[in-house]
């Protein structure tokens, strides 16, 4: 049977006590829909309530509420238990801490996400036996630090992380000391090989969006898609950090906050781009509507974040798209290049060797040769 988490978007008035009742009543009732209660989260702060339900589909669920109480969520999405587990930490009820009637849970679903992202910023050199070796010491340091910190790991490979921690200050100490690692511990040669970024978003799971965390996970890992640095984090992170630890979140070139600004025009930005990006007659002035910017205010912006100009910014965008391809094998040379966007072939190839080092033939030679190297290994 599906699982489900809806949102409850509550007045001011209402107490963690009175959504324990809430919960309460819907257990009473809930077998005549069909339906178990698993859990909720509340968050007094923001005054959300989050409800796990397990339902025949939305409308039982729905039904079940609206007799046992009458609080209809204002949001429902479809959920695995599984992702719900990594993110939040349970999927039931936790046990009561006292001896009373009412289970009052005392957990927001309110979480700080953590993407890391371990950048090939050009085919490296380094043989893959000696890359993976140091890669793989790298990222036993990386989990390591996450646990210490209580994170909670939603999805990992060698250079991709998602985490989900329950405290800001914890998501935000795990991150300089991450950063203090690469540094300090990798190895050389990797750490020529590979560049760090790290983006922190908070935010609640259930949105307008049909996925948990969506728009949380969108904006953190456009920061690190986007924005110059190596630590980027929103506005909300700095500033619930800043209330948290009562001193200053400390900025320079490769730790950055965003303004709220900011993630608005990146939003606005990175929205048009994905719909655009590959379109041969795609100009520059077609983003100053849709961010709402002049050419030369978009090119001050695109400077700011990115360290890029919008120009460079839609080259290196789709090389990166068309290294995705090249190493899918979907489709010839001559066809990545028109498929993402590119005038020609010979300008395609043009820009890729300036960028990697390489002629993309050049490239599929090299790529061929680690995986048969992988293979051998």
């Amino acid at each position: 049977m599906p699982i489900y988490m809806d949102r409850h978007d509550v007045s001011e008035t209402v107490t963690a006590e009175q959504v324990a009742q809430l919960h309460q009543q819907d257990v009473k009732v809930q077998d005549q829909f069909g339906c178990r209660g698993l859990t909720y989260w509340f968050d007094n702060k923001r005054k959300t309530a989050f409800c796990l339900i397990e339902a025949p589909d939305m409308q039982a669920l729905e039904d079940m509420h609206n007799h046992a109480h009458g609080q209809v969520p204002h949001r429902i999405i479809e959920v695995e238990p599984g992702i719900v587990e990594s993110f939040l930490g349970r999927i039931e009820d936790p046990k009561k801490n006292n001896d009373t009637e009412l289970n009052i849970i005392d957990d927001p679903a309110f979480r700080t996400l953590m993407i890391i992202e371990l950048k090939q910023p050009e085919p490296f050199q380094t043989t893959f036996q000696q890359f993976q070796s140091s890669l793989r010491n790298l990222n036993q340091e990386i989990a390591a630090l996450l646990g210490s910190y209580d994170g909670k790991l939603v999805k990992q490979n060698d250079y991709y992380y998602l985490v989900s921690f329950q405290s800001v200050s914890g998501a935000v100490h795990a991150a300089f000391k991450i950063q203090s690692v690469f540094h300090i511990h990798a190895d050389v040669d990797l750490k020529n090989k590979i560049t760090l970024k790290i983006g922190l978003s908070a935010g609640v799971p259930v949105t307008e969006k049909q996925l948990l965390f969506e728009d949380t996970i969108k904006i953190a890992d456009r920061m690190c898609q986007v924005i110059r640095g190596e630590i980027i984090v929103t506005s909300d992170v700095k500033h619930l950090y800043e209330s948290e630890n009562a001193n200053t979140f400390h900025e320079n070139e490769n730790v950055i906050s965003l303004t709220k600004e900011d993630e608005k025009f990146i939003a606005a930005f990175m929205d048009h781009m994905d719909s655009v990006w590959n379109d041969a007659n795609l100009k520059v002035d077609d983003f100053n509507r849709p961010v709402g910017h002049s050419k030369s205010q978009l090119y001050r912006k695109m400077m700011s974040l990115t360290g890029k100009s919008p120009n460079t910014f839609i080259k290196d965008y789709r090389l990166n798209e068309a290294v995705k391809l090249l190493n899918k094998s979907a489709g010839n040379i001559s066809e990545i290049a028109f498929e993402t966007g590119f005038s020609s072939p010979s300008y395609f190839s043009k820009c890729f060797q300036k960028k990697y080092g390489h002629f993309p033939s050049g490239y599929l030679i090299s790529k061929t040769a680690s995986v048969l190297e992988k293979q051998d290994a």
